[in-house]
């Protein structure tokens, strides 16, 4: 079954429809009407030019050309990761890139060899795909994760410094708030979970069915892509933590006040 093309006219006359939350943010001020328009039309140029060049990292299919297209996607997500939770890119850049990839390559790795079986793990056309599924759900799991940890730990110092006075350990001290982190960080994938098939298809399951593979197959799929994702987040979330302690607490557990930007 050949898939139904979208042509630019199409596609341009389907665009017309974000004028509706546009008309709605505009009607209620919440002054995201600008960010909306700057973002829609960045998406639209950048998966354009992903198409053009994904063209040509599947003909190359060269080693070197994907670990270093890999390399810059991890070092542009974690500069955006930075970026949107106000914190300084001196300190926490090398803690996120850290965690961010190696997340990427152990459960990317795991999925690509042991589940699917792949001979040539950097073959581009898994390879890359797969690691920006992983890289775009680290993205946003990470942004919510480290904001609400570091926010919270600097709203209620008092709490912290409370714990730590009467006989906490800094790791027994912090418990509560990477608790805090991991709850908001996760609950919203958690819920989407349980509700998988009943309330809502997935992107990737819908777009293999009308890509032409068979439900079976875009179902097995897609259960691999929500564990995949699940599991690279959570686990860039805890190294991101851990590795950004070392630079964000002094030797006596005190919270360096110079890593929120001004």
């Amino acid at each position: 079954m050949n898939t139904p093309e979208i042509s630019l006219f199409s596609l341009a006359a389907g665009l017309l429809l974000i004028i509706i939350p546009l008309m709605i943010l505009e009607h209620y001020k919440t002054g995201l009407v600008k960010d909306t328009i700057v973002s829609v039309i960045r998406m639209v140029v950048q998966l354009f030019l992903v198409g053009f060049y994904l063209n040509y990292l599947f003909e190359w299919n060269n080693l070197y050309v994907n670990i270093g297209w890999m390399l810059l996607m991890v070092g542009v997500c974690a500069f955006n990761l930075i970026t949107r939770i106000h914190l300084s890119k001196r300190v926490f850049f090398i803690p996120v890139y850290s965690a961010v990839f190696f997340s990427v390559m152990i459960i990317g790795t795991y999925f690509l060899k042991g589940v699917i079986g792949l001979d040539n793990l950097f073959e581009s056309r898994y390879f890359i795909p797969i690691c920006g599924i992983l890289l775009g759900n680290i993205l946003s799991s990470n942004v919510i994760g480290m904001n609400a940890f570091y926010s919270s730990i600097k709203r209620e110092q008092h709490m912290y410094h409370y714990l730590l006075g009467n006989g906490a350990t800094i790791s027994e001290a912090r418990f509560p708030f990477m608790t805090q982190a991991l709850i908001k960080a996760f609950n919203p994938a958690i819920a989407s979970m349980a509700v998988m098939g009943l309330i809502a298809l997935p992107g990737t399951l819908v777009g293999q069915i009308i890509g032409g593979s068979s439900p079976e197959l875009s179902i097995r799929y897609q259960i691999m892509i929500m564990i995949i994702n699940f599991s690279a987040s959570i686990i860039a979330v805890l190294i991101s933590l851990h590795f950004s302690f070392k630079y964000t607490f002094d030797k006596y557990g005190r919270l360096k006040q110079s890593i929120f930007k001004s």
